[in-house]
């Protein structure tokens, strides 16, 4: 029963534990990406677009309802004497208002500073969802939240630098390096254009996305690797605590880990967007 319970998949069913319920072979069997496609829950259709809302979609509601309910109640009644919540609350906003928008973007921060916060709380609360008892899984481990993400960064930076410098000014700042012989720009304007137009989205997706994928499947192997352990006999006994404790210490380093992404996410989008400030090199 306390392996059943231990070894209880993040969908609420037992995992497999082929050496009990005779499963695809024999000995220990490892987690799959299924875990990051659950069954949905409901279905329907919008102008003929399909919507499915599955059990992670309930998750980022969660995490979305409890941001907001957090810094509600630290904003509702304002003292310039804070009391706890608030000072945390502002503690928290000054985080990325001084500490991102000022320090990386400057004096033209202020505009843009509702966005980063919004952005950082946002990834941090979703990537701490994959601790969270019977959460146990970050939307941010699904491609489509840091994809969706960083589309929206993605236009920010270009728009602010149309916006600012004019389309065929800005593109050239973004992919012309100034100060170059004539015969490198052959070679350095498709490097820029890859990197400084095409790759920006992509890397800062991906990023997101794999930290937080591999973070979860490492907490669900040691995890499901105790529990394994614990039914086997002979000297395997002695080895569960080991693994039990790897998933314990991999918890805490999970915790680091969604913090830091979500710093990193909004750290590189206030990069992106004092260099559509500056107009490019």
């Amino acid at each position: 029963m306390i392996a059943a319970i231990l070894a209880a998949d993040f969908r609420g069913r037992p995992a497999i534990l082929a050496s009990e319920s005779g499963g695809r072979g024999e000995g220990y069997e490892a987690p799959t990406v299924e875990e990051f496609f659950p069954p949905p829950l409901f279905e329907f259709s919008v102008f003929g677009l399909d919507f499915e809302i599955t059990r992670i979609t309930i998750i980022s509601w969660i995490a979305v309802a409890a941001l907001i309910l957090l810094f509600f109640f630290a904003a509702r009644r304002a003292r310039i004497v804070p009391g706890k919540l608030q000072f945390f609350g502002e503690m928290a906003y000054n985080l990325i208002r001084d500490g991102v928008g000022r320090d990386v973007i400057g004096k033209q921060a202020k505009p843009f500073i509702p966005y980063l916060a919004t952005l950082f709380f946002f990834i941090l609360f979703n990537n701490l969802m994959g601790i969270i008892p019977f959460a146990q899984i970050s939307p941010s481990a699904k491609i489509a939240y840091p994809a969706f993400m960083a589309i929206l960064s993605y236009l920010l930076y270009l728009g602010v630098g149309i916006k600012r410098h004019g389309f065929f000014p800005y593109f050239k700042g973004l992919i012309v390096v100034p100060g170059v012989p004539v015969y490198m720009h052959i070679l350095l304007i498709p490097i820029e254009f890859l990197s400084n137009v095409i790759a920006r989205p992509f890397t800062l997706a991906i990023r997101l996305f794999a930290n937080m994928f591999a973070g979860h499947l490492l907490l669900v192997v040691f995890s499901l690797g105790a529990a394994y352990l614990l039914v086997q006999p002979n000297v395997s006994v002695i080895f569960a605590p080991v693994a039990f404790l790897v998933a314990i210490a991999m918890t805490f380093f999970e915790i680091l880990v969604a913090a830091l992404q979500a710093y990193v996410f909004t750290i590189l989008t206030a990069v992106y967007l004092e260099e559509s400030i500056a107009g490019g090199h």
